[in-house]
Order: C-alpha cells, then sequence, then structure tokens
C-alpha cells in the first residue's frame, strides 16, 4: 500500500537558527498541515509537512526521541538524522496534546518494530555461529555459514544424508566467517548505541540551552525586582510602606502576565479570524464566478428568447396577410356565386319562355 497518512492537524512550524542554535526560524508563513505517516514496506513513522510544493519537515520517528511540551501551545523534538530541532505552533492546547500523544503512540511502535527487526536479525545470525563453532563435519557452505531452517529442525537434520569431509581450508575459513558475522554485529549494536546517544545529546543540549536561556531571563527579572525592592527599602523608611510597593509591583507583574495572556488569546483569535477570512474570500471568489457564468448564460438566453419574438412577430404578421388574403378571396368567391345563381336564373327564365 506504501506510505499512507493517519493523522493530521494543523500548527506553525519552526527550526532551531543552525547558526546560533538558541533563537526559532519560522519556516512557514502560516499553519500548514502537520501529518503522520506509516509506511507499510519498510514498518516506519514519519512527520511531513508541505507548504506548497516544499517539504519544511521530514522526519522519520525513532525509539530515542522525545516529545516536548515547552508551553501550553508549544512543543518541540530533536532530529538527529537531519540535525536540527524542529517546534510547532498550536492554536490550542488540545491540539497540542493530542499530537503529543499520537507521537508517544507511533514512537512506541517504532520501538516494538526495531526490537521485532532485531530479535530477527539475531535468530539470523545465532544459527550461523553454532554451525561454524560446534558443527566441524559439516562441508563448507552458504547454508552452513548463515544458517538455515533445517539446521534448526532436528528431525530434518538426522534424515538427512552424509555429507562430504571437508578439505584442511574450509575450517578456518567458517571460523573467520562466525567471527567476522560476530564482529559486525558488535559494531551494528555499537553504531545503534551511538545514534541513540548522538540524538540524547543533541536532545539534551537543545533543552539546556532553553532552560539556560529561561534562567537568565528568570535571573534578570529578579536582579531587576531585587534591585526595585533595595531601592524602595532605602528611600522609605517604614516597613509599611516597602510591603505596600512590593504589593504592588506583585500585581502589575501578574496583570502584565494576565495581560499577556488576553493578547496571545487575541493574536490567536484574530489568526483564526484571518484564516476564516481568507475562506470567506474563496467562498466570494467562487460564487462571483458562478455569478458570471449564470450573467453570460443568461445574455445567451436573453438573444435566444429575442430571436424567438422576432419569429413569433413574422409568424403573425404573415398569419395576418394570409387572413386578409383569405378574406379577398372569399368575397371574390362571394361575388362569383352571386353572379352564377343570376345566370341560372336567366337560363331557367329562358327555358320556362321557350
Amino acid at each position: 500500500m506504501g506510505e499512507q497518512p493517519i493523522f493530521s492537524t494543523r500548527a506553525h512550524v519552526f527550526q532551531i537558527d543552525p547558526n546560533t542554535k538558541k533563537n526559532w526560524v519560522p519556516t512557514s508563513k502560516h499553519a500548514v498541515t502537520v501529518s503522520y505517516f506509516y509506511d507499510s514496506t519498510r514498518n516506519v513513522y514519519r512527520i511531513i509537512s508541505l507548504d506548497g510544493s516544499k517539504a519544511i519537515i521530514n522526519s522519520t520517528i525513532t525509539p530515542n526521541m522525545t516529545f516536548t511540551k515547552t508551553s501550553q501551545k508549544f512543543g518541540q523534538w530533536a532530529d538527529s538524522r537531519a540535525n536540527t530541532v524542529y517546534g510547532l505552533g498550536f492554536s490550542s492546547e488540545h491540539h497540542l496534546s493530542k499530537f503529543a500523544e499520537k507521537f508517544q503512540e507511533f514512537k512506541e511502535a517504532a520501538r516494538l518494530a526495531k526490537e521485532k527487526s532485531q530479535e530477527k536479525m539475531e535468530l539470523t545470525s545465532t544459527p550461523s555461529q553454532e554451525s561454524a563453532g560446534g558443527d566441524l563435519q559439516s562441508p563448507l557452505t552458504p547454508e552452513s555459514i548463515n544458517g538455515t531452517d533445517d539446521e534448526r529442525t532436528p528431525d530434518v537434520t538426522q534424515n538427512a544424508e552424509p555429507r562430504a569431509e571437508p578439505t584442511q581450508n574450509a575450517l578456518p575459513f567458517a571460523h573467520s566467517s562466525a567471527i567476522s558475522k560476530h564482529w559486525e554485529a558488535e559494531l551494528a549494536t555499537l553504531k545503534g548505541n551511538n545514534a541513540k546517544l548522538t540524538a540524547a545529546l543533541l536532545e539534551s543540549t537543545a533543552n539546556v540551552k532553553q532552560w539556560k536561556q529561561q534562567l537568565a531571563a528568570y535571573q534578570e527579572e529578579a536582579e531587576r525586582l531585587h534591585k526595585r525592592v533595595t531601592e524602595l527599602e532605602c528611600v522609605s523608611s517604614q516597613a509599611n510602606a516597602v510591603h505596600t510597593h512590593k504589593t504592588e509591583l506583585n500585581q502589575t507583574i501578574q496583570e502584565l502576565e494576565e495581560t499577556l495572556k488576553v493578547k496571545e488569546e487575541e493574536i490567536e483569535r484574530l489568526k483564526q479570524e484571518i484564516d476564516n477570512a481568507r475562506e470567506l474570500q474563496e467562498q466570494r471568489d467562487s460564487l462571483t464566478q458562478k455569478l458570471q457564468e449564470v450573467e453570460i448564460r443568461n445574455k445567451d438566453l436573453e438573444g435566444q428568447l429575442s430571436d424567438l419574438e422576432q419569429r413569433l412577430e413574422r409568424s403573425q404578421n404573415e398569419q395576418e396577410a394570409f387572413r386578409n388574403n383569405l378574406k379577398t378571396l372569399l368575397e371574390i368567391l362571394d361575388g362569383k356565386i352571386f353572379e352564377l345563381t343570376e345566370l341560372r336564373d336567366s337560363l331557367a327564365k329562358l327555358l320556362e319562355c321557350s
């Protein structure tokens, strides 16, 4: 079936600045569709997002990835293969939570798929080692090196025909092949561990840098407030006044936080209104096009109606002329009939006289 989308949502896409590794760089001008894809042929999960025809996210989910919620509407994850950190800004906390749940679900599925693949590799490599180290009487063939289903089935092995004796060079070659496969398995394990450590290091580095930035901002704010409190304590000799100023500062900070929250909600609302306005604009353009098509069709129908009216008028004129000609013909016929009647009377009288 190939690669199929299994979950989609909309979000604003960001990437970490490759130069500073601190700031976020937007990769989409507006909210785009972000989808989870599953490739049944390779048994892998990917996160893909397109901005027009450009792929701004193409990240394969691995078991060592972690999706981190950094705020109520923002989350991020590190991709060691792409050597970057992706960030997504959602319109609501519900969308962020849903995306994080799907990330954890598909991450677990990727882990299970990887474990199954490793088990298959171990099952394939184990018979080859046993064949090379224990069965010294078997000939040097690809089946004896890699291991087959026949070797793992005792009954079939017992009933098999006896094989030829190995040559003098066959045993060292089989032994070296088994050792080579053993070290290849060890190398693959080390590469996998190295990839996991690299991804974890990148992710931890990104998180540490972000935490350091937040900590530095909090420290600067704390120092500013501490200086302000110290100044107020020096100016005022009364503890009640200092406490009042501190309370006012705390209230101001709370009010600013609430105002910031309201502004963020207002920004999200305006973004939604802009999206709705764009949809309405598209609908208006579609209706305008349909109206133009209707007007063109109406003009065609008006032309056909005018043509029919002209034909009807000509037909009525022809019928009127035909009626007039018919009346004239009837009058002439009446005159002729009257003349024939007089002629008949005259002939009758002549017959009577004769």
